[in-house]
């Protein structure tokens, strides 16, 4: 479904990323890890068009991300607070999102319902805008505005950062159900290898911007990660 060909970014002649292949199936829940400055968001934002590479090419579904929008309707995504309106309230902002994707205001309902469990009474009717909102509700807002429009790819940058223990489970919890009813293809970055070993059957460690490890399918997983991060 995603497909990266001799993709490479440089900022002022320094090679931030450096990936001459990667490629990622529909259904895949694929997570991107490595330490501050590795890389990982630079690589989801060229994939989303957010930045241009140096070189290279992303494509998914065959169609090359810079080239045409088509992709852009099977394509969700939060990877920080830029990609909110800070002026609107939650439900302003939602509805905003909803009406780009076509629903109608008892389908925005049924869809909010879903993360009302998430949301733990902190998001929908407090009369908050967005800016005025802690960092971990920021990332909810986010994570569900991402999941509006039923995509087939989710891609979700430290996506557990800044929640609290009980909205962490929850948010894993919410990400396999979603997986489990739709077959949705994840890709997701964190620092946090227990999280997503616990969400992703394929993790790739990112260094400098070149992928180290491929782990795909491995039962030890966690055990790889740490022993590659603690050396």
């Amino acid at each position: 479904m995603i497909a990266i060909e001799n993709l490479r970014k440089e900022y002022k002649g320094q090679v931030v990323v450096d990936v001459p292949h990667l490629a990622i199936a529909a259904g895949e829940s694929f997570g991107l890890v490595g330490n501050n400055g590795a890389g990982k968001t630079t690589l989801f934002r060229m994939i989303i068009d957010l930045i241009r590479p140096s070189a290279g090419t992303v494509t998914i579904n065959g169609k090359n991300v810079q080239q045409n929008d088509e992709w852009k309707s099977y394509v969700g995504s939060y990877l920080d607070e830029n990609f909110l309106i800070q002026y609107l309230t939650p439900e302003e902002y939602f509805k905003f999102v909803g009406k780009l994707h076509g629903y109608a205001d008892a389908d925005l309902a049924a869809f909010l319902a879903k993360f009302e469990e998430l949301f733990h009474g902190e998001i929908i009717g407090n009369k908050k805008f967005i800016g005025d909102l802690s960092k971990g509700n920021l990332k909810k807002v986010g994570i569900a505005a991402a999941f509006i429009g039923n995509p087939q790819v989710v891609i979700l940058d430290e996506p557990f950062e800044n929640l609290d223990p009980t909205s962490q489970i929850r948010l894993k919890d919410l990400l396999r159900k979603e997986k489990a009813e739709r077959n949705l293809t994840y890709l997701i970055s964190s620092h946090d290898l227990n999280h997503v070993t616990e969400i992703c059957e394929r993790i790739v460690i990112l260094e400098k911007g070149i992928v180290i490890k491929d782990l795909k399918g491995s039962a030890n997983a966690l055990v790889e990660l740490e022993e590659y991060f603690k050396a």
